[in-house]
């Protein structure tokens, strides 16, 4: 969905535009995020679009959608779903930024034209958290390895080193020179 800051300013300036629709940003996100995302239901959208002080538009909308993610542990999909609202500010100008609090979203655009899509697609990015994992990695299931590499937890960390520190053997002889310091 596009609009035009010139049109909605003379259509909505009184009665703000409301919307209810079903969008398919699965090429789209897989395209531009495709590390971070694997697939995508489609995405349901409903809110309004009102034109405030200034001729400045504001976007609020409602979104659901399932994406499906990489594991932080074993890159294994998962399946996120999201519900969240945005609200979004839609200036023609840089200069019309300064109107605005530092905690609202405002963009600029200088083009006239608000790519609806395409500000879904960022804010569902957004949602995505640092660390998520799959069913049987939070039920505590065995961290990932291969071949001359494994995946330890932090609780696990000191045990491992303490394993597989090794002495020079060049070094093993020094110890001989100091026997009282053995047990330290």
């Amino acid at each position: 969905m596009k609009w035009s800051l010139t049109e909605l300013r003379k259509t909505h300036r009184n009665d703000p535009l409301t919307f209810e629709e079903t969008l398919d940003l699965t090429a789209d996100l897989k395209a531009r995020y495709g590390d971070e995302v694997l697939d995508l239901s489609p995405v349901k959208t409903k809110g309004l679009v009102s034109v405030v002080s200034g001729g400045d538009v504001m976007v609020v909308a409602q979104v659901k959608a399932v994406l499906t993610v990489p594991s932080s542990r074993s890159l294994t999909p998962v399946k996120l779903p999201v519900d969240f609202q945005m609200t979004e500010y839609y200036v023609a100008d840089a200069a019309a930024t300064q109107r605005f609090e530092k905690t609202d979203v405002v963009m600029v655009v200088p083009d006239g034209v608000i790519d609806f899509n395409k500000a879904v697609g960022d804010n569902l990015i957004l949602q995505i958290p640092m660390h998520i994992l799959s069913d049987a990695e939070k039920q505590g299931s065995a961290m990932p390895e291969g071949q001359d590499w494994q995946v330890v937890s932090e609780a696990d960390l000191d045990q491992v080193e303490a394993e597989h520190q090794s002495v020079d053997p060049r070094l093993a002889k020094l110890k001989d020179f100091f026997p009282d310091q053995d047990d330290k």
